[in-house]
């Protein structure tokens, strides 16, 4: 990634921003064993720049239609999130209607409405452009791609994937993640990216690929950080009740960069601890529906639950 960059950077705009997500944002339908919602935020922008934002100034790169509520362009804003990236277009929003089962880890998807996303072609606003940190949500490699080419102030970059662009777009994702710094993706979409089952041998097979660190994803049990310094596992905090487990893992995308971007490094040590945040905001996250609880969040409570989770890693 481009090194050295000021304020205003070497992209010739004053700096908005500490980090920009780009991604889907949605209105969604969801069952879960606890109840059932319609209508509710979603997306993986709504999700990582919530969590993002309690510890850096955080830029949403999305696409809403015409039915998008004011309601929520408010809550985004509630969050301090930099709302310039966001486009508007005529047509629907994104929808997603979706059930899980009663273990909270097993999904269906019940139906899926692309709207204006179908068309989105991510572009980032001027002030964006200089931002140290990158998150490239779940969407096609192609448009990660796109927008990051837009990125020259880019020092430390995120990307995440699924199976489907793993099957069908292959190409351009081994290019993207050629490019990033780190990867982030369960661990099913590590075996079907490598063809190999062992984790150890997909996360070798993947830092090979270019970046610098692999986050293989294992949900409820949280997830392991593979670099060339070796493995380091990150647990998941154990949450007394789940509500509703819909973008766990892009909050714990958004608070990971989000206190990597505070800490201001981007060695071995500060990624395990800035992960260790990122999975401690998640567990907030899943409490309830949407982003309730993250909008009812302190920053004393998160350190709190940090503190308990490092007791539960000790070993005397």
């Amino acid at each position: 990634m481009n090194d050295g960059m000021t304020e205003a950077g070497a992209c010739g705009a004053t700096r908005a921003v500490d980090i920009w997500v780009v991604g889907s944002i949605g209105i969604d339908d969801i069952a879960t064993p606890v109840e059932s919602r319609r209508n509710v935020l979603g997306g993986s922008v709504t999700y990582a720049c919530a969590a993002a934002s309690f510890f850096a100034r955080v830029g949403a790169v999305g696409i809403v239609g015409s039915d998008f509520p004011e309601a929520f362009v408010a809550r985004y804003r509630s969050f301090g999130i930099d709302l310039t990236g966001l486009q508007r277009a005529p047509g629907p929003t994104f929808r997603w209607s979706g059930e899980y089962a009663a273990d909270f880890i097993n999904r269906r998807t019940i139906r899926t409405e692309l709207g204006v996303f179908a068309d989105f072609k991510p572009e980032l606003p001027d002030a964006f452009r200089s931002a140290p940190y990158v998150l490239l949500g779940n969407i096609g490699p192609d448009l990660q791609e796109h927008v990051l080419n837009q990125a020259c102030g880019a020092q430390f970059v995120i990307a995440d994937t699924m199976d489907l662009w793993i099957t069908i777009a292959r190409e351009a994702l081994e290019r993207v993640i050629s490019r990033v710094d780190l990867l982030m993706l369960n661990d099913g979409e590590a075996r079907l990216l490598t063809g190999r089952h062992n984790l150890r041998e997909c996360a070798a097979a993947i830092l090979a690929m270019g970046p610098r660190y692999v986050v293989i994803k294992k949900g409820e049990h949280g997830a392991q950080l593979f670099s060339k310094a070796g493995l380091a596992i990150i647990p998941a905090y154990p949450v007394d009740a789940v509500a509703d487990p819909t973008g766990a893992g892009d909050t714990f995308a958004g608070g990971f960069l989000g206190h990597l971007a505070r800490s201001g490094r981007t060695d071995e040590a500060a990624i395990r601890t800035s992960l260790l945040y990122g999975a401690t905001v998640a567990s907030f996250g899943v409490e309830a529906f949407s982003l309730e609880r993250l909008e009812r969040l302190t920053l004393s409570e998160i350190e709190a639950r940090l503190t308990e989770l490092r007791q539960m890693m000790m070993i005397s």
